[in-house]
């Protein structure tokens, strides 16, 4: 599915009353998941855990 797919898509699975606003939002989150996503799968597994350790660290202390 292409990006334009992927968008109407994403709009049609919405309510029909649904404000303009919550439609950016609804695109927005989507679309930073999937770079985020994508980003990750990126990574290698070694920057994940110690990125994760890091930041467990943070929220313990």
């Amino acid at each position: 599915m292409n990006t334009k797919e992927e968008v109407i898509q994403l709009i049609k699975d919405l309510p029909d009353n649904v404000s303009t606003e919550e439609i950016m939002h609804e695109l927005y989150v989507h679309f930073k998941f999937q770079q985020g996503a994508l980003e990750n799968m990126n990574e290698k597994p070694d920057t994940k855990t110690k990125k994760v350790k890091t930041k467990s660290g943070k929220w313990l202390h």
